[in-house]
């Protein structure tokens, strides 16, 4: 997390530095003032994410703290599990896994503690439901060793094409 506070420090106190302490156009405030609102949201967000505890129960997924939600496993509509590259050779990056269920959303990436155990068991918990995963969320969970039984041609919770 210390990386996340250096990055909104480093982009809202120039800005907001310049803003109380230089004449500016409207223009450049527009922009500068945008650009340290982007930097103060991304540092409460870390703020946020820090100050939630996830708990895997057999019954649900549950976070306590500044962020309060539960998603019961028996509940889950949707699940995706993404990879995003910080190379184009793809040997470095970071994966989120994204729980759904009704209008509840819950996205955690693998920098987290559990991480792998958590994928595993919503991977188990979708297979459960009968939920059908994309190819991208499939590739990935195969990264990761864990495999689940698809039929090709099966649709998603969305009722997309998988």
């Amino acid at each position: 997390m210390f990386g996340d506070y250096l990055r909104a420090a480093v982009g809202f106190v120039p800005t907001a530095t310049i803003l109380a302490i230089m004449p500016v156009g409207l223009v450049a405030a527009t922009v500068l003032g945008g650009l340290a609102t982007l930097f103060a949201v991304f540092g409460v967000r870390t703020i946020v994410r820090q100050g939630t505890r996830f708990e895997i129960t057999k019954s649900a997924l549950r976070g306590s703290g500044l962020r309060r939600t539960s998603i019961a496993w028996r509940e889950l509509d949707g699940m995706t599990l993404v990879y995003y590259s910080t190379r184009r050779d793809r040997r470095d990056g970071w994966m989120q896994l994204e729980l759904r269920s009704g209008w509840k959303k819950v996205c955690l990436d693998s920098r987290i503690e559990g991480f792998a155990d958590l994928v595993s068991k919503s991977a188990s918990a979708a297979e459960v439901r009968g939920l059908t995963l994309n190819a991208a969320t499939l590739a990935n969970l195969a990264a990761l060793g864990v495999s689940l039984h698809t039929e090709p041609g099966a649709r998603d919770a969305a009722g997309a094409p998988a």
